[in-house]
């Protein structure tokens, strides 16, 4: 799980990994930030000759980081019955890819300093994946991200969730089952051109075009937090989906569409006087949009916003 040796420059080199690990684990990038500074501050903690028992400190710290990550998704279920609405993971920027437009989005930190920087955007983080991995308990979430993810052997998985290595290989079974039966599929083929063109019908209030963009059983999702207003269940249906599209437009006056990758896969981001405050992702299947996430809470937008 990690490079042998004490030294302060592996273990601080450490912190990417265990950011990706628990943004996985977590589907938030603060949640898997502080969870990284505890075991951080659990590993400083330590005696100095404890320090030095320990052969492979990046293993111990990716096993505590876990731990952690487990109580928290314990937790969660219960703040998320409390939650306005649904909750839904945070989004994750491609910052290249906003400073190669010219400034129009978020310049903020690019350094190590910042968590959502160092996450490798991946099949592994895109929106329909992070939504299925919700599903699972927090055992099988965490011994199917080591292990379908990261590779991570069995052996070290029971470390984490202290249970046997049969019973760690027996809950990525389960997990691996639900990720069959989502059928989440790996960003479509064409999936940057469905969204193009669901944005320019968007923009043009164009109900008919997109009411042929959407599956007919499209559903879209919502996550305000009770911090913004938007719809407290799923939208259902491809024409509620566009009805409610141009209803937004048409309360929305200057509102700025912008073709974005979200979590590694094309997404589109609205923003007004340069503020970012929706960010959605897409499902594409057979060419239609077939699923939608669209995240307005502030505090889950904090990636994509502009340094003052």
């Amino acid at each position: 799980m990690g490079t042998a040796g004490a030294g302060a420059d592996g273990i601080v080199g450490e912190r990417r990994q265990l950011i990706n690990v628990a943004y996985r684990l977590l589907g938030s990038v603060t949640e898997a930030e502080d969870a990284v500074q505890d075991a951080y501050a659990r590993w400083y903690g330590l005696p100095r000759s404890r320090q030095e028992e320990i052969l492979s400190p990046g293993a111990w710290l990716t096993t505590v980081t876990g731990r952690i990550c487990l109580d928290l998704l314990g937790s969660a279920r219960a703040r998320r019955e409390r939650y306005v609405g649904a909750w839904l993971p945070e989004p994750l920027p491609d910052r290249t890819e906003w400073d190669h437009a010219g400034g129009t989005g978020p310049t903020g930190p690019t350094g190590p300093a910042d968590p959502a920087d160092q996450i490798v955007l991946d099949e592994s983080v895109a929106m329909a994946f992070l939504v299925v991995l919700e599903s699972m308990t927090p055992a099988e979430r965490v011994a199917f991200v080591l292990h379908e993810v990261f590779r991570y052997p069995y052996a070290e998985i029971a470390g984490v969730l202290v249970r046997t290595p049969a019973a760690c290989k027996q809950l990525a079974a389960s997990a691996r089952r639900r990720v069959a039966a989502a059928g989440t599929p790996v960003a479509a083929a064409g999936q940057a051109d469905v969204v193009r063109h669901l944005k320019e019908a968007w923009e043009t209030k164009d109900i008919a075009a997109l009411v042929g963009l959407l599956d007919p059983a499209a559903v879209m999702t919502a996550d305000g937090g009770g911090m913004v207003g938007t719809v407290l269940r799923p939208v259902e249906g491809g024409a509620c989906i566009a009805r409610y599209m141009v209803a937004i437009a048409d309360k929305a006056p200057g509102l700025e569409l912008l073709e974005r990758s979200v979590n590694g896969v094309p997404g589109l981001v609205a923003q007004r006087a340069g503020v970012v405050v929706t960010v959605a992702s897409f499902e594409v299947s057979d060419g239609r949009v077939s699923r939608i996430w669209a995240v307005r809470n502030p505090e889950k937008l904090r990636p994509w916003a502009r340094e003052g």
